[in-house]
């Protein structure tokens, strides 16, 4: 049962004494911490008792050395020792130096933050090595001991990154189609060679559209459930637990989703190139009334597997970079959601950068080859 604080001011041979009675704390202190600094102000030569003080915590320790330098001559406090050590405390805290405030530099802030930048960059890049060199001897391991497989959550993972995947993907590529079959009329009606938007919206499906729109999808879905996942296990500690048990996380989280999505994408690409193509066939069949077969069979005549084969070939490299960045940014967490919600940003902004880089790069690559 707490009791208020309170305090009674005594007369004696040797000088006053007020003695603190009660619970002094944040809670029971109401204003006797005011009346005793008005009655300890100016004064001299009073004590300050507070053996008979039943409890008290930083805010009461407070008002009383408050109180007590309020007087012109400076008396002992009587206390017991672990409320002297309170009084202590709270008094170094009191006489502490102020944290001081940064100054803000303008463009040496600037300069020294892009220089962290370069820095953190380096790291980025000797951590990627040492992923990668990881997961190579686990994919090796696989090889060599296909027993130890997976399977289970490898087409668990196959249904929810790549199945499930398959609606947003389809009606992504079919607007994309039909927004390049319709830019394709209005460009090449001026010409007078509108049935041309035929080839031109095959060839940009199949060879860029279809594989790009759909990495960047699953950039942004499964790069990003990838990393939140390893990383949640990561911050409850469970994966230091599969080490201790004498398993390799590698093996247990990471190879099995590298698998899925390399068994996913192509199967993606090829829905997207189907829809993609479905959009441009709808358009120009509304615009100019020209029909569906039409429209495939002058694909197939004029536009070829090549191009299909060349956005095809894209798809296992760009499953192999959005897998691993999100499952390398999962295992970088530390401790904090702060820290969760960083690198499941990173996953998704390093995963559609690389598939922008790696598309420029592809498409370099086949025009040196002439396909």
């Amino acid at each position: 049962m707490s009791k208020p604080a309170d305090f009674k001011l005594q007369q004696g041979e040797t000088g006053a004494t007020v003695t603190l009675t009660g619970d002094w704390t944040a809670e029971t202190m109401g204003d006797a911490d005011n009346r005793l600094v008005e009655i300890l102000h100016g004064a001299k030569a009073v004590t300050i008792d507070l053996n008979a003080l039943r409890r008290c915590d930083t805010a009461g320790a407070y008002a009383i050395l408050r109180a007590a330098e309020g007087q012109s001559a400076a008396q002992p406090i009587l206390a017991r020792p672990e409320t002297q050590r309170l009084l202590d405390l709270v008094g170094a805290a009191v006489k502490a130096e102020p944290t001081p405030v940064k100054p803000q530099r303008g463009t040496s802030d600037l300069l020294e933050r892009v220089g962290r930048g370069v820095f953190h960059i380096w790291g980025e890049v000797l951590e990627t090595f040492a992923f990668v060199g990881h997961l190579s001897i686990s994919v090796g391991r696989m090889f060599t001991n296909p027993g130890k497989i997976r399977w289970a959550p490898i087409f668990s993972l196959c249904e929810r990154a790549g199945l499930d995947a398959l609606p947003i993907v389809a009606v992504t590529t079919f607007f994309i189609g039909a927004v390049v079959g319709l830019l394709g009329i209005n460009t090449l009606r001026q010409f007078g060679a509108e049935v041309l938007v035929v080839e031109g919206t095959g060839i940009a499906v199949l060879r860029e559209f279809g594989i790009v729109i759909t990495a960047v999808l699953l950039s942004g879905r499964s790069a990003s459930s990838f990393a939140a996942e390893i990383g949640a296990m990561k911050m409850r500690q469970e994966i230091d637990a599969m080490q201790v048990l004498g398993v390799d996380p590698f093996d247990a989280l990471v190879l099995p989703r590298f698998i899925a999505l390399l068994l996913m994408m192509p199967l993606l690409t090829f829905v997207a190139d189907l829809s993609g193509l479905a959009g441009g066939a709808i358009v120009t069949w509304n615009i100019l009334d020209l029909s569906p077969n039409f429209f495939m069979q002058r694909v197939a005549d004029n536009v070829g597997a090549t191009h299909f084969w060349v956005g095809i070939s894209k798809a296992p490299v760009m499953a192999a970079v959005i897998a691993g960045i999100g499952c390398r940014q999962g295992m970088e967490v530390e401790g904090d959601v702060t820290s969760l919600g960083l690198r499941v940003t990173s996953a998704v902004v390093q995963a559609i950068f690389a598939v922008i880089l790696i598309d420029a790069i592809f498409a370099l690559i086949f025009m040196e080859l002439d396909l």
